[in-house]
């Protein structure tokens, strides 16, 4: 059995062969199209072989919308943590202006990735899938922060909804100013008008 020392570098070399697969995804794809790019030519660009790539993704498709291994467990636990204080909305806003904030530091890969995905709408139905995951372990989050007499009535459910669309929007102005005005700002501005009811301009 390896020391923890060692087992603590290969989860290192995992991690590190997980990031730079899916950055050779992206940037081949931004270059040439989803049909133009193999797996192959993402495993040769990440300097690994086709049998590697495959202990990592089943797929291209899957390799260009990596996301972190946890947010699905992240958000909820944030939201969980977030002040007693705080309403449903406010817990909510709280924790996904901290992904605006992760999403700002990688500008450049985020941007690309956005790019990538209105050039491409095949990926489309995959992204969905994965939106419709992270709604749901959103919505519990808000059922069990709130109560289950309180959750009966679906507010949940259209909370974490909302606040994903109101992330959505937020993120797609923040890539078409090309980041000129922080994705934070911009995720406040959408919060504060649903705060408000949602009034028209």
């Amino acid at each position: 059995m390896g020391s923890v020392e060692e087992l603590g570098r290969r989860d290192r070399k995992k991690l590190e062969t997980r990031a730079a697969l899916a950055d050779a995804a992206l940037r081949l794809v931004a270059e040439r199209g989803l049909a133009g790019v193999t797996v192959e030519d993402i495993a040769e660009a990440a300097d690994v072989s086709s049998r590697t790539f495959f202990n990592y993704f089943p797929s291209k498709e899957d390799a260009l919308l990596v996301t972190p291994a946890d947010v699905e467990t992240a958000w909820p636990k944030s939201l969980a943590s977030a002040p007693a204080g705080l309403t449903a909305l406010q817990a909510l806003r709280l924790v996904l202006r901290g992904q605006a904030e992760c999403m700002q530091q990688r500008a450049e890969e985020v941007r690309l990735r956005i790019k990538v995905i209105e050039e491409n709408p095949s990926l489309l139905p995959r992204l969905v899938s994965g939106g419709f995951a992270n709604e749901r372990a959103l919505a519990a989050a808000v059922a069990e922060r709130i109560g289950p007499e309180r959750a009966a009535g679906g507010y949940p459910e259209l909370l974490s909804a909302v606040g994903l669309a109101a992330f959505r929007v937020a993120m797609l102005r923040w890539s078409r100013t090309k980041g000129s005005v922080p994705m934070t700002d911009l995720l406040d501005d959408a919060f504060d008008r649903l705060a408000a009811g949602l009034p028209e301009p």
